[in-house]
């Protein structure tokens, strides 16, 4: 043991003795079925007991560490070994798990994935010592703090270790990313898991394993356990120890951080410790003030409300990780295998069964293909892991024209988008990384919609935040189709170029590659901006006059000159930091700031700069998605003329929840002065450039805001002297300016 980690269990036991001696645990009889009241309802908890283990001494951790150094099926250091024998409760049970005679297995969990098998062991931990990992679920938004970057780490001999490293700037940014983690996961799910866990605890393993946090400043390391699949159970965990019956999730994320975060301060004259042991001694004593809370409310025939919450919310069902075996026909490399087994286990769970949000699904499932793509006659670490790096976001657009050793190209998002989609639609790419997708997702059949569904969240990720008032339609689009149609599937190469209207002669002229470069950026940029959307028959003789695919549509642009003039408008206008005017309707526009936004013009060929002008004959007339669906295939317009003019007198669109929310912001500002200021500061920093980069919600979540809302009018109703009739008229007349105001 280093001397450090002896000093580290000195110090710990005395804090244990102290614990022990101050009576935290005491017997009882067994489980109990008690009555409680949770949000203002009587329900039953079963299993009750009013007892909670005591901490395990150092001495009790130590035999787990030495047990798990020896252990044959184990890959940890020692490090590792003190992080995870510091969050189980039992260190001697564990420690038999490991142990065996030789020759035989030990008592491990063991999961075969593609190129690895892991070892796991089946536990009980303290809440205290859960850190939330990598969540995949917030994976597929733009949030205003980055994620940490992730490696694998290596023993000396190049075999992988069963931990990952997570690369955060510094300790701010690690506190950050955590606070984001856990609120954005609680926003995430609309039904959590608190009654649940409040009736009968936490009853499904999460799964964890340890974790590295470096810091990029300097700052040392503190090892960890993370945890990657039950980050939702734990966030449930911690607003059930969170004040208040409705925590909000920045509250809930304030708890846990509280914990997570402590640091027992050095003693004047002790010898220093590092930052990881002092940040374990500092969760320790709260873990030992949670267990105090909870002795003194258990005395008395009925529990008090916090020791009832305590005791179903600190003792969590664990798999533990502690060992990797790379096999030795795995594609990836040493660094590689171990995170990469995890997440083929999370896939497993959440892309087969317990299924997470499609957009969710696609970046785990894309991103984890495309990382596999293998291509022989290309040199490793060269052109494809430059390209691999573009399309998991570890290059940015900016490289593009030091990853392809062409200084022609432009490094720019919509440039990335055409790159990464004419690499990716390569048939021996195209075969390899649906073969990884089906394999990930356990299906045997992948049309090329639904290759083209992975490949959205790939592709928009340098303008999630940016255009997030367009995304969820674009990746609608993606799904339909995208712009993976037959021409851009088949042999051609992408022509950069400065200005993309320069190519539509090229196209024009028979060049292939130019009118499919076109057909990518174009594309690309349309669905982006909203102008082309997926099939759906109620949008017809509405937006559109006939039903298509998007692939159609794309297809039907690049076979006509109008199209090639529209494609070629439209990648030219694009904008990957700014949203676009013909992305919105009009009473959708009048809720947002349009100095800021660019305009995508309509084609006339009889024109000398092919831009369609309106009825002044001096500004352009923008392009609408009535529009390009016709250019697509003006023919069929035509056929559908008639029933579109019918449609059109028949239908009248459904007033959308944006018009809803609008209205109650409004009835919010007027009750009172104090809550007008702090919507209008609240909106106003929605609106700032970074806050504009990122896809979150102004409100938190809409399930927060209707939390708001519903607290407005129950003041509303004790100011007014007639609740019902006032509310009545302040409706009717929110409603009708609505009707102006919003989309």
């Amino acid at each position: 043991m280093s001397d450090a980690n002896e000093s580290q269990v000195r110090d710990d036991e005395g804090t244990e003795e102290a614990a022990q001696s101050s009576g935290l645990v005491t017997s009882t009889q067994g489980p109990e079925t008690i009555s409680f009241r949770f949000s203002g309802e009587e329900f039953t908890v079963s299993g009750f007991e009013r007892t909670l283990p005591s901490p395990a001494s150092a001495a009790e951790r130590s035999q787990l560490v030495k047990a798990g150094l020896a252990a044959d099926g184990a890959s940890l250091d020692e490090d590792a070994w003190h992080a995870v024998a510091r969050a189980i409760i039992s260190p001697e049970a564990a420690a038999a798990q490991l142990r065996s005679a030789k020759g035989q297995a030990s008592a491990l969990i063991e999961e075969h994935v593609e190129g690895a098998t892991l070892r796991s062991l089946h536990t009980r931990v303290w809440l205290t010592e859960l850190f939330p990992g990598h969540q995949p679920r917030t994976s597929q938004g733009a949030l205003p703090v980055d994620d940490p970057e992730v490696y694998g780490d290596t023993d000396e001999h190049g075999r992988p270790y069963a931990r990952v490293v997570y690369r955060y700037r510094d300790r701010k940014h690690l506190h950050a990313h955590l606070a984001q983690t856990i609120e954005q996961t609680r926003h995430a799910n609309p039904s959590p898991y608190d009654r649940s866990i409040l009736a009968r605890r936490i009853t499904r393993a999460v799964i964890a394993h340890p974790c590295r946090l470096e810091f990029t400043d300097g700052s040392e390391h503190i090892d960890v356990l993370a945890v990657r699949d039950g980050i939702t159970r734990l966030t449930s965990a911690w607003a059930l120890l969170t004040e208040g019956e409705a925590p909000y999730a920045d509250e809930i994320a304030a708890t846990a951080l509280e914990v997570l975060s402590a640091e027992k301060p050095q003693r004047r004259g002790a010898t220093e410790k590092a930052l990881s042991q002092r940040m374990a001694l500092g969760r320790q004593e709260a873990l030992n003030g949670f267990l105090a809370e909870f002795q003194r409310g258990v005395n008395e025939t009925q529990p008090t409300d916090r020791s009832v919450r305590l005791g179903q919310t600190l003792v969590v069902p664990a798999q533990v990780t502690v060992g990797v075996h790379r096999h030795g026909s795995a594609g990836l490399s040493a660094e590689e295998v171990f995170d990469d087994a995890v997440r083929s286990i999370l896939a497993s769970i959440h892309v087969e069964f317990r299924h997470w949000e499609a957009a969710a699904q696609n970046v785990e499932v894309g991103t984890r293909a495309i990382s596999r793509v293998r291509l022989p006659a290309l040199p490793q670490n060269n052109l494809l892991d430059g390209i691999i790096g573009l399309a998991l976001g570890r290059r940015k657009p900016v490289d593009l024209p030091d990853v392809f050793h062409d200084d022609s190209i432009p490094g720019t998002p919509l440039w990335r988008a055409v790159y990464l989609v004419h690499f990716l639609t390569r048939p021996d790419v195209f075969e390899q990384v649906k073969k990884f997708a089906k394999d990930i997702k356990g299906t045997s059949k992948m049309k090329t919609s639904g290759y083209a569904e992975l490949l959205g969240p790939v592709i928009d990720l340098p303008w999630r935040g940016y255009k997030a008032g367009s995304l969820q339609q674009a990746r609608n689009a993606w799904a339909n189709g995208g712009v993976l149609t037959k021409g851009v599937m088949s042999d051609w190469r992408p022509v950069p170029t400065a200005d993309f209207t320069e190519l539509v002669k090229q196209a024009l002229n028979g060049n292939d590659s130019a009118r499919q470069t076109l057909a990518v950026a174009g594309g690309v940029a349309l669905i982006t901006d909203k102008l082309i959307t997926r099939n759906v028959g109620s949008a017809v003789g509405r937006t559109v006059p006939f039903r298509a695919n998007t692939d159609q549509i794309v297809a039907g642009l690049a076979d006509s000159e109008e199209g090639l003039w529209t494609l070629a408008f439209a990648a030219r206008a694009f904008d990957a930091e700014r949203e676009c005017l013909n992305s919105f309707t009009d009473t959708q526009l009048l809720a947002r700031d349009t100095a800021t936004m660019y305009s995508v013009p309509a084609v006339d060929l009889t024109a000398e700069d092919k831009i369609r002008k309106d009825a002044g004959g001096v500004a352009a007339e923008p392009l609408g998605q009535w529009r390009v669906v016709t250019i697509s295939d003006p023919e069929r317009a035509r056929e559908a003329e008639d029933e579109r003019n019918q449609q059109k007198e028949d239908e009248s669109p459904e007033k959308p929840v944006s018009t809803q929310l609008a209205a109650e912001r409004r009835a919010l500002r007027q009750a009172v002065a104090d809550a007008r200021q702090a919507v209008t500061r609240l909106m106003s920093l929605a609106d700032t450039p970074e806050a504009r980069a990122t896809t979150v919600h102004p409100f938190g979540s809409p399930d927060e805001l209707d939390r708001i809302i519903k607290e407005v009018r129950k003041l509303a109703g004790e100011l007014l002297v007639n609740p019902q009739a006032a509310d009545h008229e302040d409706d009717e007349q929110e409603e009708d300016e609505d009707i102006d105001d919003d989309a």
